[in-house]
């Protein structure tokens, strides 16, 4: 028993650097054995509907044959090694759940041997749950690059969701460190997995009950900051990924100082700032749900995103030509683009001035973030008149003041802002 919480300890915290585990989209119902995948829970992840899921996150070890410098599980790293037996992980899954610690499983593994042996044991873990424990809940499964095609198609059907990681944004980066690595190991589970979900989805039409194979879908992690990219060329990458393999998230990783002795890695000693992941999650946000292009947010001239503020509001202030935006007249997608109004408000907006024309006390109520919003559109008593923002003034007072502190500034129609 003390040799199981050691090896806990040590593989529990091995896959902390792993941040690719939402649960988001998986509809496995419990058949009569152990377990809801769909059924809401309590703890650390997240899914697309705002509920909380508790998974347990390990790896099945952190031995592995690559040497890569900014992974903690590199073989050169002195760190304690350790390896779960099959049986081992099965039984912590079980027992965990039955003491309603976690509702779901994160499972990676550093590389021992070679990659099918790695994923053939990830194999076994996944289906001796599904079929012996009759287990239910959500599996989240990290695929080996460089596995087998028909290990990767079988594990497939046992598990919610899958994800491989990119590592570096650029094969460039990649090849400065982790030179035994390269993207398209990645490229092709991740082509191959999209595939056979696009084929079964068109099976559906003819197949009354046809099998579940990865019913959440795909994701993959990149790591930012160890490598010189820009966010341009991060966001270029995330982009391709999502049309190409029709990926449910991609995950940004600020980089974490582990070793120090690698020349290549940029940031020798210094985490990237957190604001910097924020902000790629934003711009995420905007070219999933806004309506957004990526040339709009980010284009060669304008290669790394503002950390001073989020990337909607440093669109608006580089495209005065689009505002103000007339509440009561303009489209849903025109809407979402003013700077602190969200989808949600927006569909309000839309589903407010059915009865009536808009004031300004109305959308205060909305829930939007009206002292800023209020620089972007007209209501029907805004007291200014239409004409060109004076951008740098807009920025200057956001910042300046805060929801806190706009009380203290000009009116806005003493601001000569249109």
């Amino acid at each position: 028993m003390e040799r199981i919480e050691e090896k806990l300890r040590i593989l529990a915290d091995a896959a902390k650097y792993d941040v690719s585990c939402s649960s988001s989209g998986s509809k496995r119902k419990n058949t009569g054995g152990i377990g809801d995948a769909s059924a809401s829970g309590i703890c650390h992840t997240y899914t697309e509907d705002g509920r909380c899921v508790s998974l347990l996150k390990i790896l099945l070890t952190n031995y592995c044959i690559y040497d890569c410098a900014f992974c903690v599980s590199r073989k050169s790293n002195d760190v304690q090694r350790a390896a779960f037996t099959v049986e081992e992980v099965v039984d912590l899954t079980m027992n965990f759940y039955r003491r309603n610690y976690i509702e779901g499983l994160f499972l990676s593994s550093g590389i021992f041997k070679d990659a099918d042996y790695t994923m053939e044991r990830l194999l076994r873990i996944v289906k001796k749950l599904r079929l012996e424990q009759q287990y239910n809940g959500y599996i989240h499964l990290k695929t080996i690059p460089g596995a087998s095609k028909e290990l990767i198609l079988e594990a497939g059907l046992y598990v919610d969701r899958m994800s491989i990681n990119l590592e570096m944004p650029t094969e460039a980066g990649l090849k400065l460190v982790a030179p035994e690595k390269n993207h398209q190991s990645v490229r092709e589970p991740l082509q191959f997995v999209n595939e056979k979900i696009q084929a079964l989805q068109g099976d559906q039409k003819v197949i009354k009950h046809k099998p579940l194979f990865v019913p959440a879908g795909q994701s993959t992690q990149m790591v930012i900051g160890a490598t010189p990219e820009s966010d341009l060329e991060i966001m270029n990458v995330a982009d391709e990924y999502y049309k190409n393999y029709n990926l449910k998230r991609v995950y940004y990783s600020g980089y974490i100082p582990i070793n120090n002795d690698n020349k290549n890695l940029s940031q020798i000693g210094t985490r990237p700032p957190l604001i910097r992941e924020n902000r790629l999650y934003q711009t995420d946000w905007l070219l999933r749900f806004y309506g957004f292009k990526l040339d709009e947010i980010l284009n060669p001239g304008f290669t790394d995103l503002d950390l001073d503020i989020d990337p909607k509001l440093s669109w608006a202030l580089r495209n005065p030509q689009f505002f103000p935006v007339d509440i009561n007249t303009a489209d849903y997608p025109a809407i979402i683009r003013i700077p602190g109004i969200g989808r949600q408000s927006a569909m309000k907006i839309i589903q407010a001035r059915k009865f009536g024309v808009l004031r300004e006390f109305q959308l205060k109520k909305m829930g939007i973030a009206y002292n800023r919003a209020r620089f972007f559109m007209v209501c029907a008593d805004t007291a200014f008149s239409r004409g060109s923002l004076q951008m740098h003034q807009v920025k200057h007072h956001i910042l300046k003041g805060g929801n806190s502190k706009f009380q203290s500034l000009p009116a806005a129609n003493q601001l000569s802002l249109f």
